[in-house]
């Protein structure tokens, strides 16, 4: 429940994700009065923030995102209550199957009804994040597709066609000790019983009342939080940044190189060009504090404006291949030029964090 930083930590992994770099990039950033994070996905660095007064601005282009969002902020018991179900091979293909299927649309139902959300498309959505191995979680990439009764491979069964994009079927993860909800919890009872006692009168177990009171905390947080859904740039307009202040920008697009395939913004390419040229034209602005994630060398132009880069440790996730392993290692933070250098900080903004 909680990070690194002893912050709200995000429910679900994010491939990408960058929740320990959050303290790294929240002292580059200062005190600001204003945060926009254009490519939310797990809102890591959002939940990892220090305390304090600021405006909150979250955007990710991929349905799934902003309604799990959306649907936390406005029925967080019912979104836990689906998230909360054991590991399950079976359930895993059948609710991947289900979710893709849901796709199609949901983001024209976001952007359709301000009080439009599922519940239970959040909660599965959550629930096999936790599972899932690797990229393709409801990418509707892979050679299975539904014929309307079950799973077959189109690659064997020519009566399935070629329309639309199938799934992989994969195990799901069982390496560890579980990700996100699905994680190994410590002891949560006073009568030492562990996490399998069930609690009081509702009769929930001891990991059920977790992940609801997570997500109570999930839900409070994010209150008073603007969620979008659509395109990175229409929430770096002066009308949702400078025009609050100071403004912290965090960007962190699909990198150029690697298998950073994210859901919603493919692999990195024109996107990542896009965002670096965008730091290039504003990095000057004083209004702004920036802060740009790549591997290392890959925005590396920006040094001659002024800019300055942060090395930190990224996790290696399931990097196997050499490439990878490199890729994971070479993680890189870019600053502009008004942002705070690490060498020049004089107060912990962690310090009054419990």
């Amino acid at each position: 429940m909680k990070s690194v930083a002893g912050t709200l930590a995000a429910p679900f992994p994010y491939f990408g994700g960058k929740s320990l770099a959050c303290e790294t990039v929240w002292q580059s950033f200062g005190e600001v009065s204003n945060y926009v994070e254009p490519f939310a996905g797990s809102a890591a660095m959002l939940l990892g923030a220090p305390e304090g007064k600021r405006i909150e601005t979250i955007n990710d282009a991929d349905g799934f995102v902003a309604n799990f969002w959306r649907a936390v902020s406005l029925d967080a018991d019912s979104v836990a209550a689906h998230a909360d179900w054991p590991t399950n091979e079976v359930d895993l293909f059948a609710r991947h199957s289900w979710l893709v299927r849901q796709a199609e649309g949901l983001t024209d139902r976001l952007h359709a009804d301000p009080a439009y959300y599922d519940a239970k498309i959040a909660g599965w959505w959550c629930w096999g994040s936790c599972n899932w191995i690797g990229t393709g979680w409801c990418s509707g990439t892979g050679p299975w597709k539904h014929n309307g009764e079950k799973l077959v491979n189109a690659r064997e069964r020519s009566e399935a066609g070629n329309a639309g994009r199938g799934i992989n079927k994969q195990l799901p993860h069982l390496g560890d000790a579980g990700q996100g909800i699905n994680r190994k919890l410590p002891h949560l009872g006073d009568a030492g019983q562990g996490i399998n006692d069930p609690s009081d009168e509702v009769g929930f177990t001891g990991r059920s009342a977790y992940i609801r009171e997570w997500f109570a905390l999930l839900q409070d947080r994010m209150r008073d939080v603007r969620v979008t859904c659509g395109d990175w740039q229409r929430v770096v307009k002066d009308s949702v940044t400078t025009r609050h202040g100071m403004t912290a920008v965090f960007l962190d697009p699909p990198y150029t190189k690697g298998e950073m395939d994210y859901a919603a913004g493919g692999v990195g390419g024109p996107l990542a060009d896009q965002v670096r040229a965008w730091c290039e034209k504003n990095g000057d602005n004083k209004a702004l504090r920036i802060v740009l994630c790549g591997h290392a060398g890959e925005h590396d132009t920006l040094l001659a404006s002024g800019w300055f880069t942060v090395p930190w440790a990224a996790r290696k996730g399931y990097a196997v291949t050499d490439e990878a392993v490199a890729n994971s290692a070479s993680e890189t933070i870019w600053c502009s030029p008004n942002c705070t250098r690490q060498d020049a900080v004089v107060r912990d903004l962690f310090s009054e964090v419990a």
